[in-house]
């Protein structure tokens, strides 16, 4: 029965979830909620959780003492003559029990508390990364479904502006106006629409397998709202750099590589050990007690210590180098990123408006000198296409600058924890 109720609390803990991330009005997804849903259902941020537990849990033996041996045995126990194999008839032979205990040293010891310490936090790093990563490929996932859509949509107005035209030639040649083959343009025009419909239906479906990754079963609500608009600025994106993520775990990863420096520099200080006996012999003899301490004597350390030390350092060094290496790449993929987003900015502008009033003006003289029979039915067809053209082209490019923002927010910017639509702090 205990199972049976925890079984339906947690799916209806599961269901609230699902719920949350959809909207009331016919559970449409919006942005906001295909990213609550991602931070709950991903399971990368699972397997990072998983990780981060195992970390935590390695800390609390890191610098614990070995546990301690228990040592059975008998000594002098004769082999030869008439009281060979007798536990009672030498004075000599006795039967022991004792306690071992060993005692690394203490440089050793917290050496391997930093590595635990630093394996916690590089772990939490590698946590945030994974979070980060969920969310901002939810987003772009979401962002190019949302954009494949708005195109969808102005594919069906086309699609009713396409059957006014149809009806327009047709009452033309009723008419007697126009040419017999003015019939064929209207239809060639449709085909062109469902041609690009069914590429755009193609690009939905991917979009939704993308977004199906990171939310499960939810990407196939339908989406509502849109996409928040970032507010990125150079300076601030360049002044973050050094806080990147991955930049950040290589913090941690110094930790963990400077605690092994440490713990091979203390192999060179000996660790001692402490024994205790109980020994019994025959009754007609006295039982004994044995207390003895040992040492390690690291005498040959060119051959030994030395070696591992030289090979730790050599790791920390190789991590500085890597580092820098990787934040040269990030310089180089934010300078790259931006450049592209200050591109597809002046692309959009250009395109609204330029190029998308052109197309229309274009349309509407070509209508014009149609209608006046100045004009031929071919070239109004070919305006109108043009003008389709630059629709769905504003649209694709407002999508990929969305996509372009939004990996920059959440690799540069303030990605962890910030409003999505202010881009501030609570």
């Amino acid at each position: 029965m205990f199972t049976f109720i925890r079984c339906f609390a947690r799916r209806r803990a599961a269901l609230a979830v699902l719920l949350a991330g959809l909207s009331p009005a016919g559970h449409a997804l919006t942005f906001d909620g295909a990213l609550r849903l991602a931070e709950t259902h991903a399971p990368q941020l699972k397997a990072s959780e998983e990780s981060l537990a195992a970390a935590r849990s390695l800390q609390i033996p890191a610098g614990a003492l070995p546990d301690p041996r228990l040592v059975l045995g008998v000594d002098n126990l004769p082999i030869e003559g008439t009281d060979r194999y007798s536990l009672t008839r030498d004075a000599m032979t006795m039967q022991r029990i004792g306690l071992m205990q060993e005692f690394p040293n203490a440089a050793k010891r917290e050496a391997r508390v930093a590595a635990a310490q630093g394996q916690v936090a590089l772990s939490e790093a590698e946590a945030r990364i994974a979070r980060l990563t969920v969310l901002r490929e939810t987003a772009v996932a979401w962002i190019a479904r949302h954009s494949v859509e708005r195109q969808l949509a102005r594919i069906d107005a086309l699609t009713a502006e396409n059957r006014l035209l149809a009806s327009a030639v047709r009452a033309e040649l009723a008419g007697g106006q126009g040419s017999p083959a003015d019939i064929v343009a209207p239809r060639q025009e449709a085909a062109l629409i469902d041609e690009r419909r069914d590429a755009l239906r193609a690009q939905q479906a991917q979009a939704i397998a993308a977004l199906r990754r990171w939310i499960g079963a939810a990407a196939d609500a339908p989406l509502e709202g849109g996409a928040p608009a970032w507010p990125l600025q150079r300076d601030t994106l360049e002044h973050r750099l050094h806080h990147h993520p991955e930049l950040l775990a290589f913090d941690s990863r110094a930790r963990v590589l400077d605690a092994g420096v440490a713990e091979a520099q203390a192999a060179k200080r000996p660790d001692w050990a402490l024994e205790m006996d109980y020994q019994h012999r025959a009754r007609q003899y006295g039982d004994m007690v044995s207390l003895q301490v040992s040492f390690d004597l690291p005498v040959f350390s060119g051959t030994r210590q030395n070696p591992k030390i030289a090979a730790a350092r050599a790791e920390r060094a190789r991590l500085d180098a890597e580092r820098e290496a990787t934040l040269r790449e990030h310089a180089a993929m934010l300078a790259s990123d931006f450049a592209d987003y200050q591109r597809l900015t002046a692309a959009v502008e250009r395109q609204r408006e330029i190029l998308l009033p052109l197309a229309q003006e274009k349309v509407d003289l070509a209508m014009a000198a149609w209608r006046g029979g100045k004009g031929r039915l071919t070239e109004l067809v070919a305006a109108r296409r043009e003008r389709i053209d630059a629709e769905l082209k504003a649209i694709a490019l407002e999508g990929e600058q969305q996509q372009t923002a939004t990996r920059l927010h959440y690799a540069y910017g303030d990605g962890d924890g910030a409003d999505p639509h202010t881009g501030e702090h609570p």
